[in-house]
Formats: C-alpha cells, sequence, structure tokens
C-alpha cells in the first residue's frame, strides 16, 4: 500500500513538475522551510526575469522591493500559510531590474506523510494591469468626489427611489443654505413652494424621470432662511445593470440672475428703441427748428422795425403787436423743439432748487389759480443741482400747467425736493443714466392719472390727449429731452382716478449756488462801434443790418466764412463779428471765429442760430466763453446783448434811428473809393454810407479815372498798394483833375511826407476804426489842410 501511494505521488509530483515547467504566465517556484529558493518554472524567469541559477538557494525576500523586506512581513505570510495550509495575498514585488509589480500570490504548505513542514509552493501573477485598473477607478471616484464636493454653482446630489435626499454637495448647501446634515434622509419636497407641493410638482418630477429616464424645468423654490430662487432643475433617473430604479440624481442651478438679466436686456432694448426713436425725432426737429428760426426772425425783425417807423398809427400798432405774438408763439414752439430733440444751449449752472421754486411762487399760484392749492416739501441738507435755471423754470411751469389741466375741478400740487441715489441696480437699463449723486424734484398732482397706453407714449412730441387746440403736446416731451440734454433722468408714475407724479434727478453740483442776476427794466442801448455781420440768408442778413443801423453801430456784412476773413484782413477795424454759427462751406464758424481773432485780437465775437448743432455745444453745454444770442431775437434782445458782449455803456434810446442823432453828419460828401480787395471795397462803401456819404467804388487806378470822368468827387480814399498803380500816384493825377480834392490813403504803414504833393492829403492807418474814419471825414469837413497822419 505503502509503495503504491508512493508512485501515486511520485506521478502527482511528475505532473506539477511538468506544469509548473509548462506554464510561461505564472512564476511557479519552491520554497525550502528556511525560505530559500529551490525551484524556479520559466514563468518565474519571465514575471522576475531572474535565471534559475541567479535566484535558486537566494532567500526569497530577495523579490520584495526594500521597504517590504521587513522579517516581520516575510515571517507573517509563511506563518499565516502553514496555520491554513495556504495564504493568498497582494502585494508589490521587485523585478529583477529593480522595476516593481502588483503581484496576485497564493503560498501552499508542502508536507511530508509524517505532516512535518517540507517546504512551500508559491504561484505568483502579475496583476499590474488589474492594479491600474483599480487604481484608476478608485481615482477617477475619488476626482468625481471631490468635483460634486467642489462645484459650488450648482447643487448637485442625489435622491432615493423615494425622494430622499442621500448625498449632499457644497453648491447644495450654498444655494439652498442647509447643511448635509440637516437635509440628508429628508424629503426633496421641502424645497418647494406650498403650493406647488399642494399641486403634486415634486412627485411628478419625480415620476417623469423614472418613466422618460430625465425630467428638466424652471421653477421657483425656497432656501433655508424662506427667500425665493429660481431654479433650473434635471432630476435624472439612476438604474442598475438590470434596469431597476435604485434612485435620482438631481442637479439645480440658481438663474436668479440669469432670469433678472433676461428682463433687463428686454428693458434695455425696449429703452433703445425709443432712445432711436427720440433721436431721429430730435435731429428732425433741429433741421426744422433752424428753418423755422430763421424765418421767424425776419418776421420779428421786420415787424419790430415797422413798429419803430409807425408807432403813431394806433390801428396798424395793433395788428402789428398781433403778429408778434404770433411769432412769439412760434419761437415758444421752435425752443420746444429744440429742447425736446436735446438741441438747446444750456448754460448749466450750481442752483439751490428750493430758492428756485420759492422764486416762481408767485408765478405758479397765478398759472394754477386759486382752486389748487399748492404745496412745498424740501428735505433738509438739500445739495446744490448743475442746471441752467431759466430752462429748468420753463420746464416746471409746464409740469405745473399740465397738473392744473389734469384737476379741472381743483385740487392738490406738491413740489417736493430731496437728495437721492441712483444706484448701479437702479440704472441697468438706463444707457445714458450714470449711477450717482442726485437732486430728486418731484410734481404730483391729484388729478385724473394716465392709463398705461397713455404712460408709454406721454414723452412723444405732440402726442396729447387734450381737445385739439388746446396745448401743442410737446410739455412733456420739453422736459424730457432737457432733462436729458442735463445729464439726469425723468421719470413719470401715473395711476387712472390717483394722478400723477413727475420726478427729475437732477446731477448734483458740490459749488457754491450761483446768485442768479436780477432782471432790470433799463432802455434799449446801442452804440456807435463796427459790427461784421455774417449771415448766408439774405433775407436774415438784411433785417439784422437794418436793426444794427439803427441801433447807431457801423455795420459790415459777409456772405459766408471765407468773406468774413477777407474783409478782417482788409484793414477795416471790427469790434464787434457777429456770426451765425451754421453756414455753408468747408469753413465753420467757430473756426471762423477763432482765426478772425488771430487777425484781430481786440475782437470780440457773438453766434446767433436758431439750431447750434455740435458747433459751439458739448455735452448738453455751451462752450466756456462762448456768447450766444438764439434766434429768434428782438430788437431789446440784440441790443443788450450786443451791449453785454462788447461791455461799453453805449447810448440809451428807446425808439430813435440813431443815424438821426449822429454827431458830424452836417454835410454829404461825395467820395471815391479806390480798393482792389472787393469785399473790404464793398465793406467800406457801406460803412460810408452809414455815415451819411455818398461812395463810389472802383478796384483799380483805370477804374478811378473813369469815375472822376463821369463824376465830380470831394474825396479820393485810396489803398496806396494798387495793382495797376500806386495810390499816391493816383491821388497826384486825380487832383489836377479835380481842383480842391481832398485825398485820404489807406495804409497798413505810416505814408511818408512828400513836400511835392499839390493836395491836401490825410492817412488812415490800417486796421482803422470807425471812429477813426469818423475823425478823417470831420478833418475833411472842417477844411482843414492839416497834413497828419491819422493813426
Amino acid at each position: 500500500m505503502n509503495g503504491k501511494r508512493s508512485k501515486k505521488d511520485l506521478a502527482a509530483a511528475d505532473w506539477a513538475q511538468q506544469w509548473a515547467r509548462g506554464t510561461t504566465d505564472l512564476a511557479v517556484f519552491a520554497l525550502t522551510p528556511e525560505g530559500r529558493v529551490s525551484s524556479w518554472n520559466p514563468g518565474a524567469t519571465s514575471i522576475y526575469a531572474y535565471q534559475p541559477d541567479e535566484v535558486i538557494g537566494q532567500h526569497y525576500s530577495m523579490l520584495f522591493p526594500e521597504d517590504a523586506r521587513s522579517q516581520e512581513t516575510l515571517e507573517s505570510e509563511l506563518n499565516h500559510a502553514i496555520e491554513r495550509g495556504s495564504c493568498a495575498i497582494e502585494g508589490w514585488r521587485k523585478r529583477k531590474d529593480g522595476s516593481v509589480f502588483w503581484a496576485s500570490v497564493v503560498t501552499t504548505v508542502l508536507s511530508g506523510e509524517d505532516g512535518s513542514l517540507q517546504g512551500f509552493v508559491k504561484v505568483v501573477r502579475d496583476e499590474s494591469d488589474k492594479r491600474q485598473a483599480h487604481d484608476a477607478v478608485i481615482e477617477s471616484e475619488r476626482s468625481f468626489r471631490l468635483l460634486v464636493q467642489g462645484v459650488t454653482d450648482y447643487a448637485i446630489f442625489m435622491l432615493s427611489p423615494e425622494g430622499n435626499v442621500s448625498s449632499w454637495n457644497a453648491g447644495a448647501q450654498r444655494i439652498k443654505g442647509y447643511a448635509s446634515d440637516e437635509i440628508i434622509g429628508s424629503h426633496f419636497s421641502r424645497f418647494y413652494l406650498p403650493e406647488d407641493i399642494a399641486a403634486g410638482v415634486p412627485q411628478r418630477a419625480l415620476n417623469t424621470a423614472a418613466r422618460e429616464g430625465r425630467f428638466e424645468a424652471e421653477g421657483w423654490r425656497l432656501r433655508r432662511d424662506g427667500s425665493r430662487f429660481r431654479a433650473h432643475v434635471i432630476i435624472d433617473a439612476i438604474k442598475d445593470e438590470a434596469g431597476t430604479l435604485i434612485g435620482f440624481a438631481k442637479v439645480t442651478r440658481d438663474v436668479t440672475e440669469k432670469l433678472e438679466a433676461d428682463q433687463v436686456l428686454e428693458q434695455t432694448r425696449a429703452a433703445l428703441l425709443q432712445s432711436q426713436k427720440m433721436e431721429a425725432i430730435g435731429k428732425l426737429t433741429g433741421g426744422v427748428a433752424h428753418d423755422f428760426n430763421n424765418v421767424l426772425q425776419i418776421l420779428r425783425g421786420n415787424l419790430e422795425l415797422m413798429t419803430s417807423r409807425y408807432g403813431r398809427d394806433e390801428w396798424l400798432m395793433t395788428r402789428l403787436v398781433n403778429a408778434l405774438d404770433a411769432v412769439d408763439r412760434g419761437a415758444k414752439l421752435s425752443s420746444q423743439l429744440l429742447a425736446f430733440g436735446r438741441r438747446q444751449a444750456l448754460r448749466p449752472v450750481s442752483v439751490n432748487l428750493a430758492s428756485m421754486i420759492r422764486g416762481m411762487d408767485d408765478l405758479l399760484r397765478r398759472s394754477l389759480g386759486e382752486t389748487i392749492l399748492i404745496e412745498t416739501v424740501v428735505s433738509g441738507g438739500l445739495w446744490n443741482a448743475m442746471v441752467d435755471t431759466h430752462q429748468l423754470e420753463n420746464v416746471l411751469l409746464n409740469l405745473a400747467i399740465n397738473a392744473r389741466d389734469a384737476m379741472p375741478d381743483g385740487g392738490k400740487l406738491t413740489l417736493e425736493l430731496s437728495n437721492t441715489m441712483l444706484d448701479d441696480r437702479y440704472v441697468r437699463t438706463l444707457s445714458d443714466v450714470p449711477a450717482g449723486q442726485y437732486v430728486m424734484l418731484g410734481v404730483t398732482d391729484t388729478g385724473t392719472g394716465m392709463t398705461a397706453d397713455v404712460l408709454e407714449r406721454a414723452f412723444d412730441p405732440f402726442f396729447t390727449t387734450k381737445p385739439e387746440g388746446v396745448g401743442s403736446g410737446l410739455g412733456l416731451s420739453m422736459a424730457y429731452g432737457f432733462v436729458k440734454q442735463t445729464g439726469g433722468h425723468i421719470r413719470i408714475y401715473s395711476e387712472v382716478g390717483q394722478g400723477t407724479t413727475v420726478r427729475i434727478y437732477l446731477p448734483k453740483s458740490s459749488v457754491e449756488a450761483h446768485e442768479p442776476a436780477t432782471n432790470a427794466n433799463v432802455a434799449v442801448m446801442g452804440g456807435s462801434e463796427t459790427v461784421l455781420v455774417v449771415e448766408d440768408d439774405l433775407k436774415v442778413q438784411a433785417t439784422v443790418i437794418e436793426m444794427l443801423t439803427g441801433l447807431g453801430y457801423g455795420v459790415l456784412k459777409a456772405d459766408n466764412a471765407e468773406q468774413a476773413l477777407v474783409v478782417l484782413g482788409s484793414g477795416v477795424h471790427v469790434d464787434l463779428l457777429f456770426t451765425d454759427v451754421v453756414m455753408p462751406g468747408t469753413l465753420k464758424s467757430p473756426d471762423m471765429a477763432r482765426r478772425a481773432v488771430q487777425v484781430q485780437p481786440h475782437l470780440k465775437v457773438l453766434f446767433t442760430s436758431g439750431y447750434t448743432q455740435n458747433a459751439i455745444v458739448h455735452a448738453g453745454r455751451l462752450d466756456e466763453g462762448v456768447e450766444l444770442l438764439s434766434k429768434p431775437y428782438s430788437r431789446a434782445d440784440l441790443a443788450f446783448k450786443v451791449r453785454h458782449v462788447l461791455g461799453s455803456p453805449g447810448d440809451s434810446f428807446p425808439n430813435n434811428d440813431v443815424r438821426q442823432r449822429q454827431q458830424g453828419k452836417a454835410s454829404e460828401l461825395d467820395i471815391l473809393v479806390v480798393e482792389d480787395n472787393e469785399l473790404a471795397r464793398e465793406a467800406l462803401t457801406e460803412l460810408l454810407a452809414t455815415l451819411g456819404h455818398r461812395a463810389v467804388a472802383a478796384g483799380t487806378a483805370s477804374q478811378a479815372f473813369a469815375q472822376i470822368a463821369r463824376h465830380r468827387f470831394d474825396v479820393l480814399l485810396t489803398d496806396v498798394n494798387l495793382p495797376d498803380m500806386p495810390g499816391t500816384d493816383l491821388a497826384a493825377q486825380a487832383s489836377s483833375f479835380c481842383p480842391g480834392l481832398i485825398v485820404i490813403f489807406a495804409s497798413g504803414a505810416p505814408i511818408e511826407e512828400d513836400d511835392s504833393r499839390a493836395f491836401t492829403w490825410f492817412g488812415l492807418l490800417k486796421p482803422y476804426t470807425f471812429d477813426d474814419l469818423q475823425a478823417a471825414l470831420r478833418e475833411v469837413l472842417d477844411g482843414s489842410d492839416k497834413r497828419a497822419s491819422l493813426g
């Protein structure tokens, strides 16, 4: 029996050795009881890279990495095998080249027939790929957990099939306000509004996700503190390999800001469309106002000239006054159009609005009548505002009249002044209103109020709910344009039957309040200075010249900017340049004015226009140092503004023609003017006509001789430098033809004395003033033979 067993054991051992020698993907080797390698198969060579002679007889600890070779580790592995008969473990092992691999090791005890320990058999498999895959899965799961927990913009959490919360990330805590220990285990319906819970919305969401695999929607949800937020929600059903529902993944995003942004965008688009519409209408009205104001200027100027001439005809005066009233109404309409179009020339100053309103108290009470109570409420510590006071008074008066019309049976008008701050959130939809500090002027009535449709169109020009013929429909639109041009903001609040509130927000000023000058009724002031009128509309030009001449001024004219510079460069002294802002040609009026002052540094400049465009008005304000007389203007307006710019006292006279009171006009002279510059020649001729003399002009010496052959002249006024002959030679020959002819030489340099000249002469040094010219002619009239250079 024992022999047969031995044969079987030998056969089994032989089979095992054959198997080991034929196996290349498993390391199979034997250890002595002491742990030394006693056999080594090809699989061991393939995995560990040691040849049999390199490892047999060596302790198996050489197959471990350095950090795993402790005696305790080695004994523990073998002892576990002895205790159980075998031991299966995994761990790091080392190859011959020092590299490590993850090994699955099975150690089996070899025992003798008597149960004694004969050694161990080790079967080792290289599981590096499996380990890498395992590590990748572990790392992926770890990364996913970190990702989910690191997301703060999204609430990501798991639900059980019943809808109870089973996980909770940092984003969920941030958005919903619950810590994980407060929420895990509770039903997710607690995030819904009570009315949604009553309607079964949470359960329908789970049912849809379970049935279709996914549910997506937006709705209002509750935070821990009870506040609401707009949520975009996705619920995905989670199923196992068998298709059994094991829960839900829920992702919630707070889209409240996006919703608000969408609403702001929509409001901004609407505001942009409104702004574009207003801008288009504003450009149209501005252009129309320019031409309209020129027409009104012609009408007003000629009507006022007629009133000064026919003031004693009562019947005619009545009609002239009516016509002037019509011009005033047209001027007001034009002004409102320009205000709406933001084309006014504003002069904003620092204003105490409380003082301004107190100053308007009597005017407002007279305008509103006794049936309307006016109450003014002023907050303490009121700031000053930066605004054009005159225009704001017009706006306030228009708003008060609108309020009166909305209260036909009487009521209450409340004027409120307070400091306010328009923050970034408020101005988000207002592209043209910067955030900052403002002074609020509120006008509230207890009238009929406005419907939503009327409120939407309230600022549109010519829109009105009043009967035909009552009101122009420009009051609110004018207020809108003025406030926008000032850099402020205007808002209307109204409810039918409850009344209307208009709130105007004006920029705060840190400058001390400006004290307005008091308007005193003074007589119309004229003068004797020389004014150059630059106007391309010839009818307007003729009217203005007549008005200025009637005020006593010497007047020159030019049709455009280029002509004006020629006149100024000719040597004729000009005290005031009175020019339209909008002129044809490439040279614009402001540029012309700057060049004119370089030619004659003493020159004063006064602009006039019915529409300034952006020539002298920038950011809604008249440029610093610029003087403007807006068309249409009255004779008194013109007289006041001219004297204001010239800065000298002038002469006071209400209606009489100044030319009738000029001194030195005892006699008329026949004067031959010889000047090769056409515009200078024309200007000088007009000046002489203004002084009451008869003047004939020539451009060359040859033309002058032709005139002398036909006429007798008292005075020859000639330039020294003529294209065909020196002026001195012309004078010598002309005096021989006209005995007693007196010569005035106009030159940029003093005239040299010459005793050979057999005629009386005077020198007029360019540029000469109106007074210089008068003085020279007075010397002629006095018969003086003094040969002096009058500079």
